[in-house]
C-alpha cells in the first residue's frame, strides 16, 4: 500500500525531487515557519563559514587578513549589530511586504550567529576568542542550538521531507534510477 506521500505525488513521479520538496515545504509550513527555518539556517551556516574564515586567516591558509580600519581590528560582532539593526529598522518600519520573509529571517540568524560567535568577548571585554574558554563552550552549544533550532521550527516538514524523499529514492530504485 503507498505510502501518503506516494499517493499525494503519484502526478508527480517524474517531477524532480527538488520540486517534489518545495510542494512539501508549501503544503506542511505556514510563512513564519518558512521564517524562523531561515534564520535557524542563516545562524547556521555564517556560524560556520564564520568560524572556517576566521581559522583560515589565523593559520595563514586564507589569501586575506582581519579586517581593520586606521590601525582598529574590526570584530565580526560589529557586522552582526549593523546586520541586525537593519533588520529592526526593517520590523519597525513594518513594510508587510518583508516582515516575516524568509530573507529577513535569514539576515535575522547571521547577525544573530556573528554577534553570538564573539559573545566571550563582549561578556569579559577581552579577546579570549582563540582561548580555550572562548571557542570550545561556544563550538558546541551554538552548534547544538542551531540543528536543533531549525529542525523544531518546522518539524512537521522535516518528517515530511523524510518520508517523500525515502519514497522518490524507492522509486526511482525499482526503475534503476
Amino acid at each position: 500500500m503507498p505510502s501518503a506521500s506516494t499517493a499525494r505525488y503519484a502526478d508527480g513521479d517524474r517531477l524532480p525531487l527538488r520540486t517534489r520538496w518545495r510542494r512539501v515545504l508549501d503544503e506542511h509550513t505556514v510563512p513564519t515557519q518558512r521564517s524562523l527555518m531561515a534564520a535557524w539556517l542563516g545562524f547556521g551556516c555564517t556560524f560556520g563559514t564564520v568560524r572556517l574564515i576566521t581559522h583560515g586567516i589565523r593559520g595563514g591558509w586564507l589569501p586575506w587578513g582581519n579586517i581593520s580600519t586606521g590601525g582598529t581590528h574590526l570584530h565580526h560582532y560589529n557586522f552582526g549589530i549593523a546586520t541586525l539593526a537593519g533588520v529592526g529598522l526593517v520590523a519597525v518600519r513594518g513594510d508587510r511586504a518583508y516582515v516575516g520573509h524568509p530573507a529577513l529571517g535569514a539576515a535575522y540568524g547571521a547577525g544573530s550567529a556573528l554577534i553570538a560567535d564573539e559573545f566571550a568577548l563582549l561578556l569579559d571585554l577581552k579577546d579570549v576568542y582563540w582561548a580555550r574558554q572562548g571557542r570550545v563552550s561556544v563550538d558546541v552549544s551554538l552548534g547544538i542550538l542551531s540543528t536543533l533550532g531549525l529542525y523544531l521550527t518546522a518539524a512537521p516538514f522535516w518528517h515530511e521531507i523524510t518520508k517523500v524523499t525515502r519514497d522518490h529514492l524507492r522509486a526511482r530504485a525499482a526503475v534503476g534510477f
